[in-house]
């Protein structure tokens, strides 16, 4: 079984690799950023809890559009991933999709949410992306 694995892993070209890595990453990113603009379109959850109650600050959430959207993705991403995995390595899919899902939060935070995304995040970034280099090398 181990076997046939390996040959499986070993017939995936890099560009299938990338692509499905590629996959991982983009959709966990688009959930990610569409939840958090979710949650901050929505407001102080602690303050709608106050006024409304817990099933107050659960309608809040579940009326928002975005939020769900942003679930889906985050599905997607899942599934792309047993589908990654498959077809590849665990030693090479889990580091790849979880430091460049990192690049691309960044990237993603600073565009579509507007944050501050500082010097310190941007080397993680770079440093991220030259461990990704090396390891698909």
């Amino acid at each position: 079984m181990t076997a046939l694995l390996e040959m499986r892993a070993a017939q995936t070209s890099a560009w299938a690799a990338a692509g499905m890595i590629a996959a991982v990453v983009l959709c966990s990113t688009a959930g990610e950023v569409m939840t958090a603009a979710a949650m901050k379109s929505i407001g102080d959850l602690d303050g709608i809890r106050a006024r409304a109650g817990l099933t107050g600050a659960i309608r809040a959430v579940i009326a928002c559009p975005l939020f769900f959207l942003g679930v889906c993705f985050l599905a997607l991403a899942f599934f792309s991933m047993l589908f990654a995995l498959n077809h590849l390595n665990l030693s090479l899919v889990a580091p790849a999709s979880a430091s460049l899902t990192l690049v691309t939060n960044a990237i993603a935070a600073k565009l579509f949410l507007k944050e501050n995304v500082d010097r310190r995040r941007w080397t993680a970034a770079v440093l991220v992306c030259v461990g990704v280099y090396l390891l698909a090398h």
